[in-house]
């Protein structure tokens, strides 16, 4: 249940706080993938920040010393079963849900970059629009639910190369596009998607 877990000075309550932040729901093909990292206030990781707004070198970088030097973290993702079965904005929720449940000590509260939260948490919810910008413990969360679905869209590459996934990881580019076009989807794709399914229609 969402409450308003923050402070008069603006800082959330005392426990254990977990940034929760996803990765990958505008992709046409992949799972999406979600994380949820408690810093160690003790442990401050300088240079957090929205991982669109990083380089990908940056971000392997932070993703090592977010690993190494958090309280907890951990990474979950949904498949593209899922997506298609649920639709993609639920399929985010169960993957952050995951995650949340991964985290080992638990956390007392979860602060959700975005609008939504998932359902059941067995602890304090609040979400933040644009927290990945502004909460560095979601900003951490976004770094490593980007840096996973680029190495595993970095792995369907290697098995599905005429799709180029190493250059889009999946997004809608004109590349990708014109490789639907050719090929036709693959497993891997998200039929649940318009481009995905018109041409499933097609086919």
């Amino acid at each position: 249940m969402e409450q308003d877990i923050f402070r008069q000075d603006g800082h959330p309550q005392a426990g254990r706080v977990a940034g929760v932040d996803e990765a990958g729901r505008g992709p046409l093909a992949g799972p999406v993938f979600a994380a949820a990292v408690i810093l160690d206030p003790a442990r401050p990781i300088r240079g957090l920040a929205d991982s669109k707004k990083l380089t990908a070198k940056r971000r392997e970088a932070l993703d090592a010393e977010i690993r190494a030097g958090s309280l907890a973290w951990a990474i979950a993702h949904a498949e593209v079963e899922e997506i298609d079965r649920l639709n993609i904005l639920q399929a985010s929720l169960l993957a952050m849900r995951r995650a949340i449940e991964a985290l080992h000590p638990e956390p007392d509260c979860a602060l959700i970059d975005g609008n939504r939260s998932p359902d059941g948490l067995h602890c304090q919810v609040q979400t933040i629009v644009g927290g990945d910008a502004r909460i560095e413990a979601i900003s951490a969360a976004s770094i490593l639910a980007k840096v996973a679905r680029d190495a595993e869209m970095l792995s369907l590459h290697d098995r599905y190369p005429q799709y180029d996934f190493a250059r889009h990881k999946g997004y809608p580019t004109a590349l990708h596009l014109a490789a639907l076009e050719r090929h036709g989807p693959s497993v891997c794709h998200r039929q649940s998607f318009a481009p995905v399914r018109r041409l499933l229609r097609e086919g």
